[in-house]
């Protein structure tokens, strides 16, 4: 470190498990942070190599100088433990969802606001440069309007993946709000806010509790269609993690698609980048040839760049890309996809939003939003 270098950011991280020990690996590789302790009752072997570890955040923010901790507990416990670190005055980032309730994540939205936190939720894929490149050349009309957009997410999960884990069997740990919550997120980020939503979901393929598979219809408010199809119990090579090396345990498929987004002057697959369109000396309608042509853009994994981010966030040098309010507003959209799946309407995403946050001036809520 020069003299003209800021100190390695100190770093702790809550919970060791499938994620939390990527975030730990994380932290080690990257340049302009220190991995500090751990907490977990019952942490990984090996996971803290050393470390000071600790049974939970606040023996750990009580005994250790952080300046930041990662959250990756289950989710059921990110509201309360992501509290604790920002009444700590500690930058925070944590997994998502940012909560098991959009009632609940908004206890979340209040305390940022109050205490003025320094709050990153882990909608990671944000941080791709792909998807960075795929939001400007939509912003920038590159595509016309956008009329339509498709997403399929399908990897079959391995048994030890629900046996091993019980809270994995558990409502709110379905494809819907742990893997469809990244796809929603991202429609909303590169196409702009959901208006309604219509929902199908199957517990068929294992029997659980939790939903298995889902399929999804939507409309945005700028007027453009959607659908979303996603399971965790699907044998298939498509999906942003089949179709990106964000993952080693996903096996890459080298120009793999994710998502597909339509306009009225050419189309756009992503993460690949892969543009379609009219040559501009023909007639663009659909006896015309398309040209393919590839966006450029530089290569950088995601949670690198969003540990690079939450380094500078937690610096106060800039602002979160991902907010509590923002993903507090896909979480709304994934309930709203799930009240749509179990009563077959179609849901109105805003006056969904509205009827909770009327509700929650009239008393306390408890995690479902209810009284």
């Amino acid at each position: 470190m020069t003299e003209h270098e800021p100190p390695p950011i100190r770093i702790g991280v809550v919970g060791t498990g499938f994620m939390g020990r990527q975030h730990l690996e994380f932290i080690r590789a990257a340049p302009g942070a220190t991995l500090a302790a751990v907490a977990d009752p019952v942490p990984a072997p090996e996971a803290g190599r050393g470390l000071p570890g600790y049974e939970d955040a606040g023996s750990m923010l009580a005994a250790e100088d952080l300046d930041a901790v990662v959250i990756a507990n289950p989710n059921a416990l990110h509201v309360d433990t992501a509290l604790d670190c920002l009444e700590a005055g500690v930058a925070v980032l944590v997994e998502k969802p940012v909560a098991m309730a959009y009632a609940e994540s908004r206890r979340l939205v209040a305390a940022v606001a109050r205490l003025d936190g320094r709050l990153l939720v882990g909608h990671h894929r944000r941080h791709h440069p792909a998807v960075a490149r795929a939001r400007a050349a939509i912003q920038e009309g590159e595509l016309g309007s956008v009329v339509a957009v498709g997403g399929i997410w399908s990897a079959r999960k391995d048994d030890a993946y629900f046996a091993e884990t019980s809270w994995h069997r558990r409502p709110g740990a379905g494809v819907l709000l742990i893997n469809v919550v990244h796809d929603l997120d991202l429609l909303r980020h590169l196409c702009g806010e959901v208006a309604e939503v219509q929902a199908m979901t199957s517990s068929h393929a294992r029997g659980l509790e939790v939903e298995d598979t889902v399929s999804l219809s939507l409309r945005f408010e700028s007027g453009a269609v959607g659908s979303l199809l996603a399971s965790d119990a699907g044998v298939s090579p498509w999906g942003w993690d089949q179709a990106t090396e964000e993952t080693l345990a996903f096996p890459y498929l080298p120009d793999g698609v994710a998502y597909r987004v339509v306009g009225t002057q050419g189309a756009l697959s992503v993460p690949n980048l892969a543009r379609y369109a009219y040559d501009p000396a023909v007639p663009a309608d659909w006896h015309s040839p398309l040209s393919r042509t590839y966006l450029p853009v530089a290569p950088r994994g995601s949670f690198q760049a969003q540990l690079a981010h939450f380094i500078d966030v937690a610096r106060g040098v800039t602002r979160p890309l991902v907010t509590a309010e923002d993903a507090s507003r896909t979480l709304a959209l994934v309930e709203a996809a799930a009240l749509a799946a179990r009563t077959g309407a179609t849901v109105d995403v805003a006056q969904f939003r509205a009827a909770i946050d009327a509700r929650a001036t009239e008393g306390p809520a408890d995690g479902q939003g209810r009284r």
